[in-house]
């Protein structure tokens, strides 16, 4: 066991070539690509509709980067590897407008939202083609209630495992902040659930989701996985749906924690933090700097209070457990990773659009405060569309 206030560096790096620069190597260029899921609403009810397989069909000149879901009411983007803000923005915008134009083809449009909002009528449609998902369902049951839902993946790169490992320690305190950030999921099953991030709620019931643990080494890494196939929690390594995790496919650092947000630049900030918190990572392990500790039982207790509050109440200082304005904490993490944002490019974009997201509220303030106009659920679902499509 790590003591407090050591670093993990030499456990998880030692007597391996991590990938890790050294103190005077420069940190950029850092890779990073985006996975984003939606859902697919009928175009005149708003509800969502099982149309994956035609929406799909119809935009078949992607195959690489457009994807079904866990369910058919869902279709996933999956961006190219960019070396910088601008091109993800504009491959996703592009990804976007071709998934759009296919839904409306058949009668639906996209909706960038983790949540369908209303209530999901009959029985589950999952994916056709999936044995693996049926039988998810036969073994985890109402859990998988939980599939009709879409979140952002992050992938931040080129990583070693050992190296990702050393880092998702240095990362995983500021997940919460990332939480209420993406915060866009009030609604759920027709109702407000009291919380910013329902999803981020929800979708912890599984036993393999959540905050990762704190790693001591790529071993400790390894077991934790074999614990979770083991015990029967995940069915596979697919199954590690864990808010960071290093990926089983990429050599890549995999960032789950955001909800779904409908516009692109809040999309984008996401994308800019993650790769500036790893990039300030690597720096910290290259300068042997040590790894602050933090309790497992703060950071579970700030996890929930970003998905309660999101960006508009108060959070946790991860470090000390002190109650704090949430918009305090996101500056917080943005003048911690200034210095890497600024040397990517992205730190203009990513303070402007924090500023826009602090002034304007979150995408769960907005879906609220277009839902207090006439008290219905529809002109959410609107509200939703129209930022989704605004491209």
């Amino acid at each position: 066991m790590i003591e407090p206030g050591t670093s993990t560096t030499s456990t998880a790096t030692s007597s391996t070539n991590t990938g890790a620069p050294s103190a005077t190597d420069p940190v950029f260029p850092l890779t990073v690509g985006v996975e984003e899921e939606f859902l697919l609403v009928d175009a005149r009810t708003l509800r969502v509709v099982p149309a994956a397989p035609l929406v799909l069909s119809t935009a078949a000149g992607l195959p690489h980067e457009l994807h079904a879901e866990g369910t058919r009411y869902q279709v996933e983007i999956a961006t190219p590897v960019a070396d910088s803000a601008v091109i993800l923005r504009r491959e996703l915008a592009g990804l976007r407008r071709t998934l759009a134009r296919a839904a409306r083809a058949h009668g639906c449009r996209l909706l960038a939202a983790p949540s369908p909002v209303f209530a999901v009528e009959g029985p589950l449609h999952l994916t056709d083609d999936e044995p693996r998902q049926r039988e998810q369902h036969r073994r985890f049951g109402a859990l998988t209630d939980t599939l009709v839902s879409c979140g952002r993946h992050i992938h931040i790169g080129t990583l070693d495992v050992d190296t990702a490992v050393a880092v998702s320690n240095r990362v995983r305190p500021w997940l919460p902040t990332l939480i209420a950030l993406a915060a866009n999921s009030p609604f759920w099953g027709g109702r407000d659930t009291g919380h910013a991030s329902w999803r981020a709620m929800a979708w912890a019931g599984w036993p393999s989701a959540g905050l990762p643990p704190h790693f001591t080494s790529t071993a400790h890494f390894r077991r934790s996985v074999q614990t979770l196939l083991g015990s029967g929690a995940a069915l596979d390594t697919k199954m590690v749906y864990w808010d960071l995790r290093p990926s089983g496919n990429w050599p890549t650092l995999e960032i789950r924690a955001p909800d779904m947000s409908p516009d692109i630049d809040s999309a984008i900030l996401q994308a800019e933090l993650a790769r500036a918190l790893v990039a300030t990572a690597l720096r910290e392990i290259a300068e042997q700097r040590p790894d602050p500790p933090v309790r497992d039982d703060v950071l579970r207790l700030a996890r929930w209070r970003a998905a309660h509050d999101g960006l508009e109440g108060f959070g946790l200082d991860p470090y000390t457990g002190v109650e704090l304005p949430a918009a305090d904490l996101a500056e917080a993490l943005l003048d911690r990773v200034a210095p890497e944002l600024d040397a990517s490019g992205d730190l203009d974009h990513a303070s402007r659009t924090l500023a826009g997201l602090l002034r304007n509220g979150s995408g769960a303030h907005r879906q609220r405060t277009a839902f207090a106009r006439r008290g219905d659920l529809t002109d959410v679902l609107r509200h939703l569309v129209e930022e989704t499509e605004a491209f």
